[in-house]
């Protein structure tokens, strides 16, 4: 068939000089040996009209699929559509509520595609792509620094590994197809990371997240951000290696490698930022009320983090006294306001802080008194066997402490042996194909001979998730779980009320800081601060995988919201050092 269309088209190709041309499905020729497509289209004469009548065929326009195995042409946004679809299958697998990926991110992107002028509204700013020309003799020096620009971070994407980047075009002398984009697969991807696009909040990997935990945040799922990004570190989550879930006929290349590919774990300050960030530019209405009904309330959260870190139960009835001492229960305080700016609430972050502050209120955490409640708590134990056993902080230090120290060189090891290379192959064209296999088929098969050599065990299969990182039960016998234990021991009842028998507290902080400024309310040092109080918020840092100085912070406006500035100064306190 082709040999017929193209019996009379005898002119050379421009890329390759030869004289071998076939039809492509929209009727335009291309040479079989370097698949260079012209201009040119077949002409056919159709006898159903007046004799001699001409008609000629036209493109497909840039749905097309090449026959030299370079895949369809698609955008950037297209790929970020796919991560997010796939994030969200996986959190309705988790159990959250499937009308989050149908309705509430899928109206939240569309309306983003909208705002941002990349799709849903009359000209798209994408709809006309210039055609970049990479060697053009009459190219001014703009263009050659941009050109420069991104040829560097071209050489940043690739390796010597699977990377197998084709970028052989960009020493040619014809100019770039205006469908397709330089030194990428995607039809944009260049110009998408040329562009200065920061008034129109650039789609990024990290914002997948931002939009997904906007969602849960719109549905007031039992999901606080560090859940969220401590599933993505497990891998329950899509995230870090994301593309290997795009259909083959998404070819990445060059840049697109720049784009969506994650060499880092995800920051909670940067995804909760840019949180904010989107929910403002969206111009979204208020969220629906967090009440004391929902499990992002501090109540809720005080209660599960009091598990997690096995403290008594007595102890929730003093994290409630003080948010609603302090008001930071109400809905008013707790429901997301898009554009404000002077309320920014983290639910896990504060409702630890609240447990933090509740700990100094009664054991004052300065090296010193915890140890000697806990010596008579000790002693009260060992001489009355009848009812609850009184709370012993040093008992709970040691127990937790080697808990704490087992599961974060688990953590540390998992994350050192943690191969950031994807497991899927990345090759662009017939001609690497069968050299990335081979290759990878190599590195596969010496990594299981060195196992097999030191001894090492291939790791089973990933437990399911887990809303609790640590866990505790009554039932043991070994008396490592405190949950049931009392706090008689340093309380005593004033007008009817107990009250903490530690009549002093020392502030974090005299003066907070300007975040804008400094970027933190408070600057935490673990030199400055006792060793029982850095001790406490390295578990809690560990639970919620983030810097114990953000804790740190939140601590620091609780208190300050809590004395109500009567504390002037910061009382002396001696720190032992054991």
């Amino acid at each position: 068939m082709d040999e017929e269309a193209t019996r009379d088209f005898h002119e050379r190709c421009a890329q390759c000089s030869d004289v071998n041309w076939g039809v492509t499905d929209g009727g335009r020729f291309y040479c079989r040996t370097c698949h260079n497509v012209t201009e040119r289209t077949r002409e056919v004469v159709n006898t159903d009209f007046v004799t001699n009548t001409r008609v000629q065929t036209i493109s497909k326009g840039l749905r097309r699929q090449e026959k030299d195995d370079r895949g369809c042409e698609w955008y950037v946004c297209e790929g970020f559509q796919l991560v997010l679809k796939k994030q969200a299958e996986a959190l309705e697998a988790l159990g959250v509520c499937p009308q989050m990926k149908d309705e509430v991110l899928y109206n939240f992107w569309r309306l983003y595609l909208q705002k941002s002028k990349q799709a849903y509204c009359n000209r798209p700013a994408g709809e006309t792509i210039e055609s970049l020309s990479v060697c053009d003799s009459s190219t001014d020096v703009d263009s050659e620094l941009e050109r420069s620009s991104l040829l560097h971070l071209l050489s940043l994407s690739e390796s010597e590994g699977d990377l197998q980047t084709d970028c052989s075009f960009a020493s040619s002398t014809s100019k770039v197809s205006e469908s397709t984009s330089v030194c990428s697969g995607s039809v944009d991807g260049s110009l998408y990371l040329m562009k200065n696009q920061k008034e129109k909040l650039k789609m990024t990997m990290p914002m997948t997240l931002s939009f997904c935990y906007m969602a849960l945040l719109w549905l007031r799922e039992p999901m606080t951000l560090s859940d969220l990004l401590r599933f993505v570190v497990e891998g329950h989550i899509p995230y870090l290696n994301v593309f290997q879930h795009f259909p083959e006929k998404m070819k990445l290349c060059g840049l697109d490698l720049k784009i969506f590919c994650v060499e880092s774990w995800p920051v909670y300050e940067e995804v909760y930022n840019k949180m904010l960030e989107l929910a403002a530019f969206l111009d979204l209405p208020r969220f629906p009320d967090i009440t004391d009904s929902c499990f992002l309330h501090p109540d809720m959260l005080c209660m599960k983090y009091l598990m997690e870190a096995n403290l008594p139960d007595e102890l929730h009835n003093w994290t409630c006294r003080v948010v609603k001492k302090i008001c930071i229960g109400e809905v008013d305080f707790l429901t997301l306001v898009p554009g404000n700016k002077s309320r920014k609430v983290k639910y896990d972050v504060l409702a630890v802080a609240v447990i933090i502050v509740v700990l100094k209120l009664l054991f004052l955490l300065d090296d010193h008194y915890e140890w000697l409640l806990s010596d008579f708590a000790e002693e009260r134990n060992k001489n009355n066997k009848e009812g609850s056993p009184y709370f012993e902080f040093k008992k709970w230090y040691k127990v937790i402490k080697c808990a704490l120290d087992t599961e974060q060189k688990k953590l540390d090891e998992e994350r050192a042996k943690y191969l950031w290379r994807s497991e899927k192959p990345l090759f662009y064209s017939v001609k690497n194909k069968s050299r990335v296999l081979k290759r990878r088929q190599m590195v596969v098969s010496l990594q299981n001979q060195f196992g097999k050599l030191s001894g090492s065990v291939r790791p089973a299969e990933k437990p399911s998730p887990s809303s609790f990182q640590l866990s505790w039960s009554e039932e043991n016998t070994d008396g490592s779980c405190f949950h049931g234990h009392s706090l008689k021991g340093i309380l005593q009842e004033k007008c009817g009320l107990l009250a903490a028998m530690n009549p002093d507290y020392w502030l974090c902080t005299v003066k907070l800081c300007t975040e804008r400024l400094c970027g933190h309310l408070a600057h935490y040092r673990e030199v400055d601060f006792p060793q029982s109080y850095h001790f406490v918020l390295r578990l809690f840092s560990f639970l919620l995988k983030i810097q114990p100085s953000y804790i740190h912070d939140e601590v620091c406006l609780i208190e300050r919201k809590l004395f109500n500035k009567k504390l002037c100064k910061k009382p002396k306190y001696t720190v032992l050092r054991k």
